[in-house]
Parts: structure tokens; sequence; C-alpha cells
């Protein structure tokens, strides 16, 4: 907008200049014309009363001698015939005997050009005799255009300076009117990055400081709501220590025995993971988000230790479970807990959505820039898969909320990943999971793709 307004002003300033510096300089050139005349036919008219007197040739000479443009040769003197002498011409001659006679016959002052350059100016004189003499003045080339070069050079200054004057006004006003609006989209971008302490200092044009002050209520209504967002989040979690005390002391009188022991471990990681939650919403920053140098976990140590959990639940109701991939480590830029909440999230699904004796597999493989967690069952499979990625949609499944799928999308495009479900070759449904390790997104043909950012699902 900046450079669009100074374009602006400058074709304007240029128009202007143009529009009356020409006319301007046409009008100087005529009347440098007519001043070179005017001076020509006044100097004509000295030799007037001379030939109102005489007209012998010798004193006429004299006469036009003692001229200021006699003495510097510019004056001849045309004399008619009479009937005891021929035509006599004083000086020389520029314009040629017919336009002396033209002059002579139409008794006014005519002009001329010049051959080489110049006009000649023909002033028609009475003599005393009743007949018309013709006084010839030579006006110079140099003498007509004289003072128009410099008046000229004059004007383009003017005009350039104006040009240069224009423009330097019009850069000040379209930085007066362009920096609110770079501020403003600086602060959006960094509101978008997340950096909710950016605000817009209202100043500038009115309608600009108008759209600061809205984007400042904007900025701090979202720092409200996501205040009250962690504080519910928090809330709730915290809610939930009094059923989980109960469990606990009720775990205590199970005795001895796998199951006690499995409903024990599980009691403690519940808690575990709500002061987790706790923690996150207190600290006031996301449950997940990209990991920092140094930081993640080995998947295929994650994987063992959550498939040891649900291995016993698996052998209870009659399940073949095979395990790849997890006999070497295998590091991901995730941290521990958030891979054991999607892991946990996706075999959740195979228990609860699957009959019992349904087999399922669990896979790992490393590739070069990322790593791709397979889960998959021989179940009946999704007969939606994209209402199933769906956050909070539960695709009409009973005992389902469609939050487990958007914990594991999550962690995965935390580091630039994605999730995709299709077809196992086990016949059921499959989740693979791409943990990227270089920050690019990955994924396979056939399947439905998650499609990144909450806000292209939403439109979409």
């Amino acid at each position: 907008m900046r450079w669009a307004l100074v374009k602006v002003c400058l074709a304007v300033t240029a128009m202007v200049v143009v529009a009356f510096a020409v006319p301007l300089g046409l009008v100087v050139r005529e009347m440098a014309s007519d001043r070179a005349f005017s001076n020509a036919e006044r100097q004509a008219a000295t030799i007037g009363p001379t030939l109102s007197i005489t007209t012998d040739p010798v004193q006429l000479r004299k006469a036009v001698e003692t001229t200021q443009m006699g003495a510097v040769g510019r004056m001849a003197v045309h004399l008619p015939a009479t009937d005891v002498r021929p035509p006599v011409d004083i000086g020389d001659g520029w314009a040629g005997e017919r336009v002396v006679a033209e002059t002579r016959r139409i008794g006014r002052a005519t002009t001329a050009s010049v051959h080489g350059g110049g006009s000649a100016l023909l002033q028609p004189t009475a003599l005393g005799s009743g007949d018309i003499a013709v006084v010839e003045i030579l006006v110079p080339e140099s003498e007509v255009s004289n003072g128009v070069t410099t008046a000229w050079l004059v004007l383009a200054g003017v005009g350039l300076a104006l040009v240069v004057g224009s423009v330097g006004v019009a850069d000040r006003l379209g930085a007066r009117l362009v920096r609110p609006a770079e501020r403003l989209a600086d602060a959006a971008h960094q509101l978008g990055e997340g950096r909710l302490g950016a605000r817009v200092p209202e100043a500038g044009p009115k309608e600009l400081r108008s759209a600061a002050v809205a984007f400042n209520a904007m900025a701090d209504q979202v720092v409200q709501l996501l205040a009250n967002e962690r504080e519910l989040a928090a809330d709730l979690s915290h809610r939930l220590r009094t059923p989980l005390t109960v469990l606990r002391l009720n775990t205590a009188s199970l005795g001895d025995g796998p199951a006690a022991e499995q409903t024990r471990a599980a009691v403690e990681q519940l808690e575990r993971e709500v002061d987790t939650i706790i923690r996150t919403a207190r600290e006031q920053r996301p449950a997940t988000g990209p990991a920092g140098p140094g930081a993640g976990c080995d998947a295929s140590e994650v994987i063992r230790d959550r498939m040891a959990f649900w291995s016993a639940l698996a052998e209870d109701e009659g399940r073949e479970v095979r395990l790849a991939g997890v006999d070497r480590t295998v590091r991901i830029p995730v941290a521990r807990p958030e891979l054991a909440a999607a892991l946990d999230a996706m075999l959740g699904n195979v228990f609860r959505h699957t009959p019992e004796g349904t087999p399922f597999a669990v896979d790992v493989h490393d590739a070069s820039d990322a790593v791709i967690v397979l889960v998959s069952d021989a179940g009946p499979g999704i007969a939606d898969p994209d209402a199933a990625l769906r956050r909070g949609n539960d695709g009409g499944r009973d005992g389902s909320t469609g939050l487990g799928l958007d914990i594991v999308r999550r962690v995965a495009e935390s580091t630039g990943g994605d999730v995709r479900l299709g077809c196992s070759v086990l016949g059921g449904t499959e989740v693979r999971v791409w943990i990227a390790l270089d920050g690019r997104t990955r994924g396979g043909s056939g399947a439905t793709r998650v499609r990144r950012g909450r806000r292209k699902r939403r439109g979409n």
C-alpha cells in the first residue's frame, strides 16, 4: 500500500507538472519571439523620419549606418522606382524582391524566413512623394529564442522538485498508514504462533485504530477462554481424585493375585495421568507439543511395557497377539507418557470394539525419516473412517467418546507426522501412526489421512 500511494502521487504530480510546464514553456517561447520582433519594429521606425525628409541614397546610407541595426549590418532600405531613377536598395536584403514588392503592395509589416536561419521583418514606410519604401530588419534565430532555454531548464527543475517533494510526502504518509497495518499483521502472526501476549498499539488512522482495538479485545478474549479451559480441565481432573482414592482403598482388600496386581497398577497409572493433567493445566502449557533437544523416548521399550499390561487381558479374552519390530532401540521425539497414552487409546479401541477372541498385532517400522507404528486387528473394521477421526464423534458406537484417536493424532502431529486408518492384512482395521523424525509429513496410499490442523478439518 505504501508503494501504491507513492506511485499514485508520482503519477498525479507528473501529470500536473506536464499540464502546466509545457504550456508555460510555449508561452515563454512566444513571448521571446514577440519581444524580438517588437524590437525590430522599433529599430525600423528610427529610419522613418529620415525617409520622410529625403530619398537621396547617399544621405540615406549615412542615416542607416548611424542606427543600431544599420551599424551591425542588419538593416536595409528598399526605395521604389521613380520617373528619374530605378529602384534603389540600401544595404543587403534578405527576404528577396518578391517579398519586398508584396509588402509594398499590402501596406503592412510582414515577416519572412531567411535562408540559413532567422527571420526578416519588412516594415512599409510612406515617403514625402507619396510612394512606399520598405525597411527590412534581420532578426537572428538566437534573438528569437533568447532566454527560452533557460526558462525551460527552470521549469524542468521546478517540476522535478515538485515530483521529488510529492514522492517524499507520499512516502511519509504511506509509512504512517502502513506501519500500523504491519504491526497488526505481525501481532496476528505472533498470536497464531501461540504467543498470547501479542498486542497492537492503538495508533494510526481511525480505521486502523479501530482494527487494533478489535484485535486486542479478541486476543484478551482468547487468553480468557484458554484460561477458563485450563481451569476447567484442572477442576474436572481434581474431582476424579475422590473416586480414585476409593478405588485405591478397595484394591487393598483384593488380596494377592495377577488380577489384583493389574487392578492396583491400573489405579496407580490413572492417578499418575490425573496428576499429569492437573500439572499441565496449572502450568498453562499444552499437553502435547514439539519435543525439545534431547527429549523423547524409546518407542520399543514403551510398546513392550504397554503390551505386557494389555497381554494379560488379551489372554483372558482368548486373543492372539503378535508383536514385531520392538527388539531394538527406536528413539522418537515423543515423551514417554504421551506415547503410552496413544498406545493405550489404540489398544483400548481394539478390546472395546472387537469381539473376544479377535487377534490383533502391533508392528514398529524404523524408517530413515520416520517411525511407523501399526496397530491392526481382525475385527469387523470401521465403516466410516472419516467420522472416526473427527474429535468428539463416537461414530454411533457404545462406550466411545471419540477422543481416543484424537489423542493419537495430536501425538503424531506434534512431530510433523499424521494418522491414517485403513484395512489391515488381518481383515479388520489398521491404525497407522507416522511419527516424523525430521518434521516432514509422511504417509502411504490406500488409507484415510487425518487432515492436519483442526481448523482445516472443520473447514473441510
